[in-house]
């Protein structure tokens, strides 16, 4: 596969959605191609930050060649603080869209779980606007009420809220409100914290549920380029021989069953 070309992508438009939490469209050429479960690698403007931010594709509007990114600004001095300021005309380099997104189509005429805590909530939105399925359950977990994109959620399905406390929904994490409200399924697709994952995963191997997990959490360039992405799996790596798995190349979805968490 061609390795992606850096281009400048545009911006349309930002705004704030709780707290720390930032919407942005851009206008790219990775929206043509991109799909549910991908990231895009951005880059900030000032050159003491050499690395990209990896950051999940949220929403993706082929016609008009756009892509939502909804993001947490992890500090004052970082590149995602930098992203934050930015307005609707401000140039932005990007490459993507990257890694592999989630097997969506293996859950046709199939019950879903569609799975997401805390900032691996916004992959979700796109995952639930483009998969049919017999029933699709969708469970997001938050910190407490800024439960942001749960209006679009609701279109897209039935939604199951928990929040660490209580003030929306189920009080706990995703799967005490996958037990408080009795649900079932037949595959999983999940991204968030690997605490909720390592859960989520033993819940799938406990009731012979097909899962798909996405360790976006964990990258930290996007690129392949500082291996702080690295995660064990149960097959030899083909290029290091070692039972590891780069997530941003490799990834950042994969089978629960392949990786150890």
């Amino acid at each position: 596969m061609a390795e992606k070309r850096k281009e400048n992508a545009v911006v349309i438009s930002q705004e704030k959605i709780a707290a720390d939490i930032y919407s942005m469209w851009i206008r790219t050429e990775a929206a043509a191609t991109a799909v549910p479960g991908q990231f895009i690698s951005m880059y900030t403007n000032d050159g003491s930050k050499l690395l990209p931010r990896p950051i999940s594709i949220c929403e993706i509007d082929r016609e008009n060649g756009s892509l939502r990114v909804v993001y947490r600004v992890t500090g004052p001095d970082t590149g995602t603080a930098e992203f934050s300021r930015m307005k609707a005309g401000d140039i932005i380099p990007v490459i993507g869209p990257l890694g592999n997104g989630f097997p969506y189509g293996k859950a046709e005429g199939k019950r879903a779980f569609l799975i997401g805590g805390g900032i691996g909530v916004p992959p979700i939105l796109e995952l639930a606007k483009q998969m049919k399925c017999e029933k699709k359950q969708i469970i997001v977990g938050y910190r407490n009420a800024e439960t942001f994109l749960r209006d679009e959620f609701q279109a897209n399905g039935e939604v199951y809220i928990s929040t660490e406390d209580g003030s929306v929904g189920t009080k706990g994490n995703v799967m005490d409100a996958v037990r408080e409200n009795a649900l079932e399924a037949d595959i999983i697709y999940a991204c968030g914290p690997t605490p909720m994952l390592r859960a989520i995963k033993q819940y799938a191997q406990e009731n012979g549920i097909e899962c798909y997990i996405s360790l976006e959490e964990r990258m930290a360039c996007g690129i392949g380029a500082c291996l702080a992405c690295v995660c064990q799996s149960k097959e030899i790596d083909d290029h290091s021989h070692v039972h590891n798995k780069r997530i941003c190349k490799d990834g950042p979805v994969f089978l629960a069953a392949e990786v150890e968490i």
